[in-house]
C-alpha cells in the first residue's frame, strides 16, 4: 500500500514540476550594460524564489546573459539550474552589490539547500560557460587596494545532495567554487581556468591572480572526478570542519581522481586549530596529472588557538612534469598573514617559518608519485618539534632530475617527524624518514 502511495505522490510531483526559461521570465540576453546586469540578476532571483521541488531554471542555448553579483537562494529542495547558454558577470566593481558588512556579494550563493543540481545539456565536451571576467579584480596593486573583498563565482553552504556537472568556470574574481559545510557532493566533468596570459607555466606575474582557487570544499562524502583546472592558487583545497559545523564535524570521506591540474596544488588546507576541534580525515587524491604546476602536493597548517587534526590522507598515482616550485610541501602555510611561514623563506636568511603546534598530523601517505625535472628541490616535510608529525610514509616517491635550490644535495627540508618511513624505491630519500626502500613492492 505504502509503495503505491509513494509512486502516486512521486508522479503527482513530477507532473507538476515547472521548467522556467530565464528569457521568458524577463531576462535580456547579449547586453552587458549595468542596467541589464541588474535587471537579469533581479529576474534570476525572482525566478529562484518561485521554484518548488522538482523545478528547473534554464539558461537557453546559444545566448549569453549578463549579471552582477547577488544571485541568491535559500531553503530550497531538489531544484535544478540548467545552463545551456552562458552566464557572464560584469567587471564593474562600482556596480557590484554589497552585503550588510559592505563586502561585495558572491556572484551566486545557495544556502541551506537539500538537493541542488547545476548542469548543462552541452555535455562533457562543450560544457556551459560561467564567465567571471575577473582580470580587473586581479593583480598585486589591486590586491593591495581590495585584498580579499572579491566575489566567488559560486558558493554553496550548509547544504546537501549537490551535483555539479558539465560546467566551465572561467576567470573568477576570487575563488571559483566554495562548498562550505556540505554533505553528499558529486562534481564531474567541470573545468576551471584563471589565467593572466596563455603561457603554459606559472611565473610571478601569473601568480598575482591571487586567490583564484578552483574547488574549495569543507564537508563530508565528496566525490570530484574528471575535471581540468588551471589557475594561480590552490587547484583543489580541502577546508576544515569543526564541532560547531552543521552538516558534519569533520571534513572527511573525500575522493578526488582523474584530475588534470596546474596551479598551487592539490591541497589540504590551510587548516587551523579551533576551540571546537578542527578535523580533516580520510581524504584521497589519486590518478592525477600536473603539468608545470607551481606547487604539487600541498598540505598546510596555519596558526590558531584550540585543537585540530589532519589524519588518514592518501596521495596516490600522481604524476608531475616540470613543477615551478617545491613540488611536495607538507607543513606550515606560506602566506603574508601574521605568524605564517614567510613567502620569502628560505631564500631570505631573515625570513621565518614557524610551525603551528596545535595541529596534529597522523598517517599521511604518498604512494606512486613521479615528479620530473622540478625547478626547485623536491620538498618540505616540516612538523612541530613539540607535536611532531607521525606515520608519514613515502611509498615509491621518485623525483627525477631534481633541482638543487634551496636544499642542495639534501633535497628535502625534513624535520619534526617521528615514525616516518620511505619505502619501495623512494628517491631521493627525505632525511627524517627511515629508509625502508629495500623492501620489495608487492603487487
Amino acid at each position: 500500500f505504502f509503495s503505491i502511495v509513494s509512486i502516486v505522490l512521486l508522479s503527482f510531483q513530477t507532473n507538476f514540476a515547472v521548467i522556467f526559461d530565464i528569457e521568458n521570465e524577463g531576462a535580456v540576453p547579449a547586453s552587458d550594460s549595468v542596467t541589464t546586469c541588474e535587471l537579469n540578476t533581479a529576474v534570476f532571483n525572482k525566478t529562484l524564489s518561485k521554484m518548488a521541488s522538482g523545478d528547473t531554471l534554464v539558461i537557453p542555448h546559444g545566448k549569453v546573459f549578463w549579471f552582477v553579483g547577488g544571485i541568491y537562494a535559500e531553503q530550497k529542495n531538489n531544484i535544478t539550474i540548467q545552463i545551456d547558454g552562458s552566464i557572464s558577470y560584469s567587471d564593474d566593481r562600482k556596480a557590484w552589490p554589497r552585503d550588510a558588512n559592505n563586502r561585495v556579494k558572491e556572484c551566486m550563493l545557495f544556502d541551506s539547500i537539500d538537493g541542488l543540481t547545476l548542469t548543462s545539456s552541452n555535455g562533457a565536451v562543450t560544457k556551459a560557460l560561467i564567465e567571471g571576467n575577473g582580470k580587473k579584480w586581479w593583480g598585486a596593486i589591486q590586491y593591495a587596494v581590495d585584498k580579499e573583498d572579491r566575489p566567488r563565482l559560486l558558493q554553496i553552504r550548509n547544504s546537501r545532495n549537490i551535483l555539479l556537472e558539465y560546467l566551465y568556470f572561467k576567470d573568477s574574481p576570487y575563488w571559483n567554487v566554495y562548498l562550505n559545510d556540505v554533505r553528499d557532493v558529486h562534481i564531474h566533468h567541470c573545468n576551471v581556468s584563471a589565467r593572466r596570459d596563455q603561457i603554459d607555466y606559472h611565473d610571478l606575474y601569473d601568480i598575482t591572480a591571487f586567490n583564484t582557487d578552483g574547488f574549495d570544499v569543507a564537508g563530508q562524502n565528496v566525490y570530484i572526478h574528471d575535471c581540468e583546472i588551471w589557475n594561480d592558487d590552490d587547484c583543489i583545497a580541502v577546508k576544515q570542519l569543526t564541532g560547531a559545523s552543521k552538516q558534519a564535524n569533520c571534513s572527511s570521506n573525500m575522493l578526488f581522481e582523474r584530475i588534470n591540474a596546474s596551479g598551487v596544488g592539490l591541497t589540504i588546507g590551510s587548516i587551523g586549530a579551533s576551540k571546537d576541534h578542527t578535523c580533516v580525515s580520510n581524504i584521497t587524491f589519486r590518478d592525477c596529472y600536473m603539468y608545470r604546476t607551481f606547487k604539487g602536493i600541498y598540505m598546510k597548517s596555519r596558526p590558531d588557538t584550540g585543537t585540530g587534526v589532519i589524519r588518514d590522507i592518501l596521495y596516490e598515482n600522481i604524476w608531475m612534469d616540470e613543477p615551478t616550485q617545491v613540488p611536495i610541501w607538507i607543513g606550515p602555510q606560506q602566506a603574508v598573514y601574521p605568524d605564517a611561514c614567510s613567502l620569502l623563506w628560505p631564500d631570505d636568511p631573515f625570513a621565518k617559518c614557524p610551525v603551528p603546534s596545535e595541529i596534529s598530523w597522523f598517517n599521511i601517505t604518498l604512494r606512486n608519485i613521479t615528479i620530473n625535472s622540478p625547478r626547485q628541490s623536491p620538498g618540505v616535510i616540516l612538523g612541530n618539534s613539540s607535536n611532531p608529525m607521525r606515520q608519514i610514509v613515502f611509498d615509491n616517491v621518485k623525483v627525477n632530475n631534481p633541482g638543487l635550490r634551496p636544499w642542495g644535495d639534501a633535497y628535502y627540508k625534513c624535520d619534526g617527524v617521528v615514525d616516518g618511513k620511505a619505502t619501495h624505491g623512494t628517491q631521493p630519500l627525505p632525511s627524517c624518514l627511515v629508509n625502508a626502500t629495500m623492501v620489495k613492492h608487492e603487487l
